[in-house]
């Protein structure tokens, strides 16, 4: 008995390493996702891919037709695969039921892009930045949906746009500041996160930014609270 157990050990062992490569394998082969959505920088578009199916998108919008987010989840699934009809379809019926809707707003100039119609993309990105520069928070929004989109031309558009608005704004310099030091530029990165800074002292983010950028901030002491006799 004893000779026996001793006999089938190294047969054992093997089936456990060969199990081991095989689920290795499968983790790593390009073929298989491990059931998790693909990364966003993966998507030609630049749009982060829903993780439902174009059944469940439909049945969704059949549901309640009004709904913007479903229609613009539509339109970005229809974009991936090229469907330019489709996909123009319904990010136009998103803005009909939500005109200040940003995302949709920069997938539809990013769809004109892709397809190759600059003329369009153009027209389109002019009239949504026009409609969201009577507010510089808006006019933020959008900036950064373009940004994620990849469309830095239209986005720093947009940005100059808040600026021009609201100049003395903390938020806006410290939007431009992060914009920029996500692309590298630590030189204008720091002026307008300093610019922020100066207007409004109490943003820790932008303290932490700056001093990652070797610029020597203080922050406003907080009074110490005293106690009523």
């Amino acid at each position: 008995m004893t000779g026996r157990r001793k006999s089938m050990k190294p047969l054992a062992i093997l089936r456990l390493v060969l199990f081991v490569l095989v689920a290795v394998a499968s983790v790593f082969s390009p073929g298989c996702n491990n059931g998790l959505s693909p990364s966003p920088t993966a998507d030609p578009t630049g749009n982060i891919p829903s993780e439902q199916t174009e059944t469940q998108l439909l049945a969704e919008v059949e549901r309640k037709f009004e709904n913007p987010a479903a229609h613009y989840e539509l339109g970005v699934f229809y974009h991936r695969s090229q469907q330019w009809i489709k996909a123009e379809y319904h990010y136009d019926r998103a803005l009909a039921f939500d005109p200040a809707l940003r995302a949709a707003q920069a997938s539809k100039v990013k769809m004109y892009t892709d397809r190759g119609d600059t003329a369009k993309a153009e027209q389109f990105a002019g009239s949504y930045m026009r409609q969201a520069g009577r507010n510089a928070n808006e006019s933020l929004r959008l900036a950064w949906e373009f940004e994620k989109l990849g469309l830095n031309a239209y986005a720093m558009r947009c940005f100059r746009t808040a600026l021009s608005a609201a100049p003395d704004s903390p938020e806006v310099n410290k939007q431009m500041g992060f914009y920029y030091l996500g692309k590298g530029d630590n030189a204008n990165a720091k002026q307008y996160l300093q610019r922020s800074f100066e207007l409004n002292p109490r943003q820790p983010d932008v303290a932490g930014a700056l001093g990652r950028l070797g610029v020597v901030v203080e922050s406003p002491q907080v009074p110490p609270m005293t106690m009523e006799k």
